[in-house]
């Protein structure tokens, strides 16, 4: 599982101009399911999400988690976040998990974080969402649970 993951002072998702999702401030994260990740790898992100120290207290830049400050995090699942563009000039999405098993791992994710007691928010799986979001810092991270 891999994300990209921004401390937002707020996000939203609209799906056909419908608000589907939003949060004030916190994280956006955008979510890719790999073929072979398992119950493991969401459980994994789950905590390293919530855990992961990257918002300010005083001086330091990245002290506290988001349970510390309060924050929600909004999950948005994006298949795209799996591509692999070192080769040609067309990415491949053939790593991405397909959607049954994305949608199962993503579902599993999203309830994980929630039972951490984060307020969670998500976008509608498999649509074509637009992601609305004011980027905190910026602060950008890259979370992979194989590793990379």
């Amino acid at each position: 599982m891999i994300a990209v993951v921004q401390r937002v002072l707020e996000a939203r998702v609209t799906v056909e101009g419908r608000l589907v999702g939003q949060t004030g401030p916190g994280m956006a994260v955008l979510v890719a399911v790999h073929r072979d990740d398992t119950d493991e790898d969401a459980r994994w992100m789950a905590g390293k999400l919530v855990g992961l120290r990257i918002f300010r207290q005083g001086d330091k830049h990245f002290e506290l988690d988001v349970r510390q400050v309060g924050g929600a995090i909004l999950l948005v699942s994006n298949f795209t976040v799996a591509g692999q563009t070192r080769r040609g000039r067309r990415p491949s999405l053939e790593s991405a998990a397909n959607p049954q098993k994305g949608r199962q791992l993503f579902d599993r994710l999203v309830c994980q974080v929630a039972a951490q007691g984060v307020p969670t928010a998500t976008g509608h799986f498999g649509a074509d969402m637009h992601v609305h979001l004011i980027n905190d810092g910026p602060v950008t991270f890259i979370v992979d649970s194989r590793g990379e």
